[in-house]
């Protein structure tokens, strides 16, 4: 079904006419007139279906999801235009849309379909949000470059914490343009909603003098594990996206990933991920059996090499999870998920079965005393040794052996508003560690590997913990966990 299913409103309103009507949205190029009215907000995703603006001009546009500004853009519905429905929207030289009200908090995905208009080349644009009700925004993932007449979904982490506001730039200049269609904003519990007037959201920018008051983050139900209600903050990205990975198969050395269990930044030239991001709490751990079927997974784009079980096998190696099956046993699709191939890297034994596991085992210990974790993990450099010797590839150079393994582990009380209270509260801890990738040297004692995540982020060059505020950010990156509870 298309997402116009979504929608039940239509524009209303009052008389206006474009002062540049040097392109139309149409194929006849015939004057429109429109009406200019709020509407009611409906929940995402937005399809410009109901939208009329026929002409390039600045203005602002009452569509379903509420009041969106275009400049240098207009809805789009010629036999040029690639949309789902009948409309879409369509942006020229250095166009943008941005939503005059706030996404309420709970957003973990964003996705944005794009195409090239008619023939036209490719063109570049960029997804930016802001957190202060419009007062200033920030990139997000990295630039999308959009070629050829077939509308792509591209997908970019939320941030769960707090409302935001979406503003897409079109920035590769005047000669192509772009459509852009059904933008969707999921929450854990379905669509996102608006911010309700007065709350937050259909501020004209000009007119916010104070940040935009956020509601209480909402609750929604802990699912099939043994765990209480989940805070909507408990997004696997709630930390930040470390590369500025994207769901652009252009992209195939910083390609996201995003499953229920787990997100990734994947590497396809490598083979491996670069960094997984996960969130554990006790509505994550159950009684599921681990499943041990290792397989590909499918939601790779096609063009990218299928990592499989047999590319690991007799390399002496073992197939190392970096979200671990037993953070997963709430139920049975969960565990099966944390085989996927993406999810693994070539570890020596002694580092998975021993180091790893003892590390593993602590977080799930801290998980029983009442805490809930935010986990980082990844790999670096190139070339480990296993139990049958040194090596830098498996399966013919298609798999790095990595070098190096790290993880963050930032825990604090099971609670809500997770992300303030990692920022703020001087009890919450950040244990990092960085591990040889070496059979014959690596300590099981994962303690002796303790380190700062300014120094991981120094060896990997990605950026860790970006969501929080720069102060908190690094404060906390100079830490050096004991690695022992209080």
């Amino acid at each position: 079904m298309h997402a116009s299913a979504y929608l039940t409103l239509a524009a209303l309103g009052l008389l206006a006419c474009s002062q540049q009507p040097t392109e139309t949205a149409t194929a006849t190029g015939a004057p429109q007139t429109r009406t200019v009215q709020q509407p009611t907000s409906a929940p995402f995703p937005e399809t410009f279906e109901t939208g009329s603006k026929g002409a390039y001009d600045d203005a602002d546009e009452p569509l379903a999801t509420g009041t969106w500004h275009f400049q240098d853009a207009l809805i789009g519905s010629s036999p040029q235009d690639h949309a789902h429905g009948q409309r879409t929207a369509r942006l020229r030289n250095q166009g943008r849309i941005t939503m005059r009200f706030d996404a309420k908090a709970g957003v973990r995905r964003i996705s944005i379909s794009a195409a090239a208009y008619g023939s036209d080349g490719p063109s570049t644009w960029e997804l930016w949000l802001s957190r202060d009700g419009g007062r200033t925004y920030a990139r997000t993932g990295l630039p999308v470059t959009t070629s050829g007449p077939k509308l792509v979904p591209h997908v970019f982490a939320g941030v769960a914490n707090e409302p935001i506001r979406l503003e897409i730039r079109k920035t590769s200049g005047p000669k192509t343009r772009l459509d852009i269609d059904d933008i969707v904003l999921e929450t854990a519990a379905g669509p996102a909603a608006v911010q309700p007037k007065g709350a937050g959201g259909y501020f004209e920018n000009r007119d916010l003098p104070q940040p935009a008051p956020t509601d209480p983050p909402a609750q929604v139900p802990a699912g099939s594990g043994t765990g209480t209600a989940q805070d909507p903050n408990d997004s696997n990205l709630a930390l930040g996206n470390p590369s500025g990975a994207t769901s652009d198969p252009n992209n195939a050395s910083n390609y996201l990933l995003v499953h229920p269990e787990f997100s990734i930044g994947y590497n396809a030239a490598r083979g491996i991920p670069t960094w997984v991001s996960w969130h554990l709490d006790k509505a994550d751990l159950g009684q599921a059996p681990r499943q041990n079927n290792f397989r590909p997974d499918a939601a790779l784009p096609r063009q990218f090499y299928q990592v499989t079980a047999a590319s690991y096998a007799r390399s002496g190696f073992d197939k190392g999870h970096n979200c671990p099956s037993a953070d997963r046993t709430a139920d049975l699709d969960a565990n099966s998920n944390t085989f996927l191939m993406t999810n693994m890297v070539p570890q020596a034994p002694h580092n998975n079965q021993q180091t790893w596991a003892h590390l593993e085992e602590y977080g799930r210990s801290q998980i029983q005393r009442g805490q809930e974790i935010y986990v980082v993990m990844g790999c670096y450099g190139r070339g480990g040794t296993g139990s049958s010797g040194f090596a830098q590839t498996l399966d013919q150079g298609r798999v790095t052996v990595p070098a190096r393994i790290w993880k963050i582990m930032v825990i604090l009380p099971d609670g809500t508003n997770d992300l303030q209270r990692i920022a703020t509260d001087p009890a919450v801890r950040v244990l990092a560690i960085d591990t040889p990738n070496d059979n014959t040297t690596v300590n099981p004692d994962w303690r002796q590997y303790l380190t700062s995540v300014d120094k991981i982020e120094a060896a990997t060059g990605l950026d860790l913990l970006s969501a929080l505020p720069r102060d908190a950010q690094s404060r906390l990156q100079k830490l050096v966990d004991s690695g022992r509870a209080e």
